[in-house]
């Protein structure tokens, strides 16, 4: 029994590596999408959304980060709790791409590409105590949630009603509720006994 061959004589179970081409969509650059939107309404959206992408992934990674990191009593509870929380934040990021690639943008993914694109402080490598991790998490949030106001704003102004439900609906509502859930770890309550009035 023979064993066919290509063109450049390897077996076609030859995997083909090393392969480079042109891109198919620059990064920056729309492609036309039938959706009633004009071009300019879809870039502002597709910039913005970009830029809530970077914090998002941003603070999904300070997520992890003191996730696997916390310590002292509370460590369980907010290890199970900063672990839900990134989770939350992962669907958040594949949402906000989804809607970039659907408005004909190309979405950051990068590593390298957030970091240079988040406007959420660089967290230290250190490990640090868990009311220092929540303060963190907090100010991203509300970086998030500033921008996040804006920026659905603007969408509503061009007419782009699913970018602000996105970020209104999702985005807005989603880290609301987790600056809840994280704040009352850090109010000042006794544990054992209440405090005389």
């Amino acid at each position: 029994m023979s064993v066919k061959t290509s063109q450049n004589g390897t077996s076609p179970a030859t995997p083909i590596i090393d392969q480079s081409a042109h891109p198919i969509q620059e990064y920056g650059h729309l492609v036309a999408i039938p959706i009633a939107l004009s071009d300019k309404s879809r870039q502002q959206s597709v910039e913005n959304l970009n830029q809530l992408l970077a914090d998002t992934i941003t603070l999904r990674d300070m997520y992890k980060k003191h996730h696997w990191q916390v310590s002292g009593p509370t460590f369980y509870q907010l290890h199970l709790l900063f672990d839900k929380h990134a989770g939350e934040q992962t669907e958040l990021i594949d949402l906000i791409a989804e809607r970039i690639m659907a408005l004909g943008g190309v979405s950051i993914a990068m590593a390298h590409d957030v970091a240079e694109n988040s406007t959420i402080p660089r967290v230290p490598r250190d490990r640090e105590e868990p009311p220092v991790q929540i303060s963190r998490l907090i100010h991203a949030h509300e970086t998030i949630l500033f921008s996040g106001r804006s920026m659905a704003k603007q969408a509503s102004q061009v007419g782009d009603d699913g970018t602000n439900d996105l970020i209104v609906s999702d985005i807005v509502r989603t880290n609301e509720l987790q600056v809840w859930f994280i704040s009352q770890h850090v109010v000042d309550v006794p544990l054992v006994r209440a405090q005389d009035m």
